[in-house]
């Protein structure tokens, strides 16, 4: 999993197709979209993906406080069956003095394309 010092150097990179930012907590099917598309790795890089929630496009932190029902929502992606086939990641909190973020790290997949819903992301 990524360290503490990583994701903070992910957040002041420019957003690319490794890295998704976002403030909402909600947005499930923009989260799964994004997993599908880190799992996919179509450009090759062999790279792992990452979809940070709790930071605005700019990095600055929203001061989301990440629980457990987050935590264990964002887990769950992983086996819902909605992707497939099922994407490899971890889901992990981290705590910073101005917020918490939650990172869900996504490596390419070995057997793509995997479908979100049927559909490919990339």
């Amino acid at each position: 999993m990524i360290s503490k010092e990583e994701v903070r150097e992910l957040l002041t990179s420019t957003e690319t197709y490794r890295i998704e930012r976002t403030v909402s907590t909600g947005d499930m099917d923009k989260f799964q979209e994004a997993i599908c598309a880190f799992s996919n790795d179509l450009p090759n890089s062999k790279k792992n993906g990452y979809l940070i929630i709790g930071a605005y496009d700019n990095g600055n932190l929203s001061g989301l406080k990440v629980d457990d029902d987050l935590l264990k929502k964002i887990s769950a992606i992983r086996s819902n069956g909605n992707i497939l086939p099922l994407p490899i990641m971890s889901v992990e909190r981290f705590e910073y003095e101005d917020g918490e973020l939650l990172v869900a790290e996504v490596s390419p997949s070995l057997v793509p394309p995997v479908r979100y819903r049927g559909r490919t992301y990339a």
